[in-house]
């Protein structure tokens, strides 16, 4: 059980470094935009053929994340099942996984 909560402490400590590198990416992004918004030149409009067809940018990041949703989840189902089906091949193994506070709150 100590080693449990090892690996969700550890887990726990790298989202919240990542999740602070970003947010200190996002705050400088945010000042070098604001600071060369205000020396910009004007630029031309420009008209190309079905520009607005295109998907929005943040469309595209959108659609991206949800497909990697969709790709992650079936590829956690097909591992989760593959565990399921060669349990009884495991001397320790259990038929159903253990579910993660995460995985909890979904379900």
């Amino acid at each position: 059980m100590a080693e449990s909560n090892v690996a969700q402490d550890l887990t726990n400590e790298v989202l919240n470094t990542i999740s602070k590198s970003q947010a200190a990416v996002i705050d400088a992004i945010e000042t070098w935009a604001s600071a060369v918004q205000s020396i910009k030149p004007e630029l031309p409009d420009v008209n190309l053929p079905f520009a607005d067809k295109l998907p929005t940018p943040q469309e595209v990041v959108a659609g991206a994340y949800d497909f990697a949703e969709q790709l992650l989840a079936g590829q956690r189902k097909f591992a989760e099942d593959l565990l399921k089906a060669t349990a009884p091949l495991l001397a320790t193994g259990t038929s159903t996984p253990k579910k993660t506070e995460k995985t909890a709150k979904s379900s």
